[in-house]
C-alpha cells in the first residue's frame, strides 16, 4: 500500500528532510491501523505564541473508514512536535482498536472462562450531571455571535442559532486568537 501523507505549513517552509522525516514516522502508524484512507499533518510556527516551546506546531489527521483521529502538539522544535503528535496519535489508534475489537478471538468457549472468573469488582458509577441549563435561542449571524460572546464574557464558546442556516451552531475562540464554528449535522 502506497502512503500518501498530505503535508501543509503555515510560516514554515517544509524542507526535504522534514518532509523524509514525516513520511517515515507516518509510515509507523499504518502499520498500527492498516485502513488509514487519508492522511493529513499541519505544520505551523505562531511568531505570536507567548512561550517560544508553543511556537513549532505539528498537527495530525487521519481518516479511515468510520472514525477521524486527530492530535496536536506544540514545541520549540518541529521535530520534537511531529514526535510528540505521532506518539499521541498511537495511543489513540491503540484507544481505538480497542474499542474496535470483539470477543476473545483465541476461540476458547465463554463456559470455559467461566470457571476462572474473579470475584466482582465494585462498579464505578456514572459521571453525574451537576448542573443543567436551559436558554432562549435569538436568531443571529456569525458576527452578531462574536459580539454577543464577547458581551456575555465568555471566554470559550457561544450557542447560537444562526438564522441563514437555520440551525444551531457553536462558535469558539481557537488558540490563535481567531474563531471557529461547529455546525452539527445529523448523520
Amino acid at each position: 500500500m502506497a502512503i500518501k501523507v498530505d503535508i501543509f505549513a503555515k510560516n514554515l517552509k517544509v524542507t526535504e528532510r522534514i518532509e523524509e522525516y514525516l513520511n517515515k514516522k507516518i509510515s509507523k502508524l499504518y502499520r498500527y491501523l492498516n485502513d488509514i484512507e487519508e492522511t493529513r499533518v499541519d505544520l505551523s510556527y505562531l511568531k505570536s505564541a507567548r512561550s517560544a516551546s508553543d511556537r513549532q506546531v505539528a498537527q495530525i489527521t487521519i481518516r479511515g473508514r468510520g472514525y477521524i483521529l486527530r492530535t496536536e502538539e506544540r514545541a520549540e522544535d518541529i521535530f520534537a512536535a511531529i514526535d510528540e503528535a505521532i506518539e499521541k496519535m498511537q495511543r489513540q489508534i491503540t484507544r481505538l482498536k480497542g474499542k474496535r475489537e470483539k470477543g476473545r478471538g483465541d476461540g476458547t468457549p465463554l463456559s470455559d472462562l467461566a470457571s476462572e472468573l474473579p470475584e466482582p469488582m465494585e462498579i464505578e458509577e456514572a459521571p453525574e450531571i451537576a448542573r443543567r441549563k436551559t436558554f432562549t435561542l435569538v436568531p443571529m449571524d456569525e458576527l452578531e455571535a462574536i459580539e454577543q460572546m464577547k458581551l456575555l464574557g465568555h471566554e470559550n464558546f457561544f450557542v447560537f442559532y444562526d438564522m441563514h442556516s437555520q440551525s444551531v451552531n457553536v462558535l469558539y475562540r481557537r488558540r490563535d486568537g481567531g474563531y471557529g464554528i461547529i455546525e452539527p449535522k445529523l448523520g
